[in-house]
């Protein structure tokens, strides 16, 4: 009896030759004697494709995932085939299946999104954006000469419908507040979203600054804020021995402790970091109230003097987002290497704790040397760092507030659109 992998092998070399017909041939005889052999499925199926008989191929791979629904390949190759036959529903199952198995492709996300359009526009352009995004990381679609020529015309159209559909969905989450509030007074914010979606030209006109997200125009850019913009500093600062104290019972227990970045994907310790001794040795570790604007109520509770001084600052609120509090700890020899924040509409505060001699904090290239029980304000999307020369550990508060010149109707406005972009980003597979 001949072997599987000969007829499999034999419908592979037809294939590879252009002759579909061949291969089906071998994989057919291949089959009647191994009618379940997943392979010659495979290629029969394969042929197929290339025979433009995508009903046989379909029942042909309907029988392969269902003897190994873990054949991500499959599943998208039966998507399209039934995407051909002109079974959006079906067709969307199927891709869905194989994407949650093989996610980066972005050709087939392509097939998705347009399964898509005609009766979920809204599900359509965060696939078609998740599509794009994804063939441009690895470097495809970013022009005519890097996407396939079959791909092109409709590549541009899914670029168009992002193009599209983006600006409707976030000019969408502030309308409501231009409504009620006129066009003139959030001017600030729609030049904002006009800069970020590239259909107006943006950015601070200091090269120090540059945040990583959303520039807000015409906010007299500075590196430090002035005293008298906070307000609420007095009792925070009032509340400092009563915080160090609870942060030292924090650094006796090390229960909650954790690195302030994460290095498990691709990024690697020593592009934030750096040590005067090793690298190993640098470490920036935090004790978080709220991060990404998710309260840590255990971490609250433990520390109720803070929770309490806290609950006096005027917070930047943004779901999923803001704010972002925690004591910060920088172990001795570390660097924070000078990097950018994402946006200049937040500034952020920190009150020292425990400062040793050679610590200081530098944005835009002025130094700052903290003081305990002394709140400094800074906007960091100005390029900064921050050192700690020592051999003791330095800890400071760190928190965001609104920067102090917007206004409340841009607060809200600002709040509302970054929440929208931020969950549809993160629909996208980008957050």
């Amino acid at each position: 009896m001949t072997s599987a992998a000969f007829h499999v092998q034999q419908a592979r070399r037809h294939l590879a030759t252009g002759n579909a017909a061949h291969a089906l041939s071998a994989a057919g005889q291949g089959l009647e004697v191994h009618p379940h052999d997943p392979d010659l499925q495979w290629v029969a199926a394969l042929s197929l494709v290339a025979l433009q008989q995508p009903a046989a191929a379909a029942r042909q791979l309907e029988a392969l995932v269902h003897a190994q629904p873990d054949h991500g390949d499959a599943w998208l190759k039966l998507g399209a085939c039934l995407k051909r036959l002109d079974d959006p529903v079906a067709a969307t199952a199927a891709l869905r299946r194989g994407l949650a198995l093989m996610p980066e492709a972005a050709p087939a996300r392509l097939q998705l999104a347009e399964c898509l359009q005609q009766g979920d526009p809204d599900a359509a352009l965060v696939e078609y954006f998740r599509a794009v995004t994804t063939a441009q990381a690895q470097g495809r679609w970013l022009n005519d000469a890097t996407t396939a020529p079959e791909l092109r015309e409709r590549v541009k159209t899914a670029m168009r419908l992002i193009d599209e559909g983006r600006h409707r969905l976030f000019f969408s989450a502030i309308a409501p507040l231009q409504q009620q509030h006129g066009a003139q007074a959030l001017s600030r914010v729609t030049r904002a979203l006009e800069a970020y979606l590239g259909i107006a030209p943006g950015g601070s006109p200091d090269p120090r600054q540059r945040p990583t997200f959303l520039y807000i125009p015409d906010l007299q850019p500075e590196p430090y804020f002035e005293r008298a913009l906070f307000p609420w500093y007095e009792a925070l600062e009032q509340a400092t021995d009563a915080i160090r104290a609870e942060l030292q019972q924090v650094l006796q227990a090390r229960d909650g402790l954790q690195p302030f970045l994460d290095f498990s994907g691709t990024a690697r310790k020593d592009d934030f970091l750096a040590s005067r001794q090793d690298i190993d040795a640098a470490a920036w570790d935090a004790y978080f109230f709220h991060r990404h604007g998710q309260a840590y109520p255990e971490h609250l509770a433990a520390c109720p003097a803070t929770a309490r001084a806290l609950a006096q600052v005027p917070l930047t609120r943004i779901d999923a987002h803001a704010p972002e509090v925690l004591f910060s700890l920088l172990s001795p020899g570390t660097l924070i290497k000078p990097h950018h924040g994402v946006t200049n509409s937040r500034v952020v505060t920190h009150l020292p704790l425990i400062v040793p001699a050679d610590c200081a904090l530098e944005v835009g290239g002025v130094q700052h040397d903290w003081q305990e029980g002394r709140c400094v304000t800074f906007d960091d999307s100005y390029l900064h760092q921050a050192w700690n020369h020592s051999s003791q550990l330095r800890v400071v508060m760190i928190l965001d507030t609104w920067h102090p010149r917007l206004r409340p109707e841009e607060t809200q406005a600002l709040k509302q659109l970054v929440e929208v972009i931020g969950g549809f980003n993160r629909q996208a597979g980008l957050g």
